[in-house]
């Protein structure tokens, strides 16, 4: 099997290793178990170049529990910190946790418990980032726009506030659930948004992380206790969003953006899911940010042609949410939309109340936004700076490769279209 292939197994079942090894074993013993899912996956990256096991899925699951096994027999540990598995109905207990449903209900103790009110809000985001999906820090530090330092510690003192406080490995109930699901939202939003638009270096869409964001989200739908309007927004969003996956790029492996994506190509069945997902989101009165994020998606989806997209309703939805979520990439697209009106007096207005500090990694965003207003507003050199600083910031070769030839453009014919 090809180490890629092993990558995307690996990063795909590691949460539900994880997630089911710490209901059998203990939140106690959450590093051991992190140390021995990893040591399954190398024994999987080398042994398998030999020969595929025909469950690759089952294979990954029964070698990390066996090795979780003998790293606490070699520590002398076991009568004090393993259930008895030397009996056969004791061995069959076990073995139910390895159940589909069960596996389902690990996961969602697995995020809740990262998302305990005990923990740090930056600190839960990062790791139910580590151990419900897989991610590397340097993947968390791309999604969270923040340092791999920072990341490296938040991990440590989330591992170290679990272990103090003794946290229990359960879904709340209660008056507590509302504000912990609301951090599990977070979570999965994020997710998606680095596989929709990664920051890495060589991959512009990460589909498998897409998927696996879709996944943990049905998730929460399926238990009644996290099927909520909100929970249902998001799942709607991520559905709008996937249905433009196939087209961001050209067959050449260029980035498109929405005004050039052909539209015919827009996968039909995902924004009628979409649709029914927004139908029981909007059941109740209370709106969430997730019900105004796919609002603007669907305005998106329902132009049959860039020109046709109604942008005073997308302003419209964009100041809801600023309202309710006050960040600075909700200005920024808000200043993009009112250069789209020819708004050009307003679009400064938001563009001057932000910064590049104000998005990290992704700041060449800022810079790309600003040239469009200089291009627009016939101030090309100040435009062909703003390329150049965008240019500079951007870490993902396809969307350089698409600022480089807008800068080209502006410098041959005045216009980056």
């Amino acid at each position: 099997m090809e180490t890629k292939n092993i990558d995307h197994l690996f990063r795909h079942h590691s949460g539900k290793m994880v997630s089911v090894l710490v209901r059998v074993f203990g939140l106690n013993h959450l590093d051991i178990i992190e140390d021995a899912v990893q040591d399954t996956f190398i024994k999987a990256s080398i042994t398998w170049r030999r020969q595929q096991p025909e469950n690759p899925e089952a294979w990954l699951t029964k070698a990390a529990k066996n090795r979780v096994i003998d790293i606490f027999r070699k520590l002398k540990t076991e009568k004090k910190n393993l259930p008895s598995i030397q009996k056969g109905t004791d061995l069959i207990a076990i073995n139910e946790f390895f159940l589909d449903a069960e596996i389902e209900d690990a996961q969602l103790r697995m995020i809740f418990t990262a998302c305990h009110p005990k923990l740090n809000p930056s600190d839960r985001i990062s790791f139910a980032l580590k151990t419900v999906s897989g991610f590397s820090t340097k993947e968390i530090s791309s999604a969270l726009l923040t340092k791999e330092d920072t990341v490296k510690k938040r991990l440590a003192r989330a591992r170290r506030v679990i272990k103090d406080s003794k946290l229990q490995f359960n879904i709340p109930v209660g008056a507590e659930l509302p504000n912990r699901l609301e951090s599990v939202m977070e979570v999965l939003y994020l997710i998606f948004n680095e596989g929709f638009h990664s920051n890495k270096k060589e991959e512009l869409i990460r589909k498998d992380l897409c998927g696996e964001a879709m996944r943990l989200c049905q998730l929460l739908l399926k238990n009644h206790l996290t099927r909520t309007s909100a929970s249902y927004a998001l799942y709607a969003l991520m559905c709008f969003h996937s249905a433009r996956l196939a087209t961001k790029t050209s067959a050449n492996n260029e980035l498109l953006d929405l005004e050039h994506q052909d539209r015919t190509k827009w996968h039909l069945p995902l924004i009628e899911l979409g649709n029914m997902m927004m139908f029981k989101a909007v059941e109740k009165s209370e709106l969430s940010c997730y019900h105004f994020e796919a609002a603007i998606a669907s305005e998106h989806l329902r132009a049959q042609r860039f020109e046709d997209t109604n942008w005073d309703k997308i302003l419209s939805y964009y100041q809801s949410l600023y309202t309710i979520q006050p960040m600075a990439t909700h200005i920024l697209t808000m200043a993009v939309v009112c250069i789209q009106q020819k708004n050009f007096s307003k679009a400064k207005d938001y563009l001057d109340q932000i910064s590049p500090n104000n998005f990290e990694q992704r700041a060449y965003l800022y810079h790309a936004a600003l040239a469009d207003y200089f291009c627009r507003t016939r101030q090309n050199g100040r435009a062909i700076v703003a390329l150049d600083n965008a240019l500079e910031t951007v870490n993902n070769k396809q969307e350089k490769e698409y600022l480089l030839k807008k800068k080209k453009r502006l410098i041959e014919n005045g216009q980056p279209k």
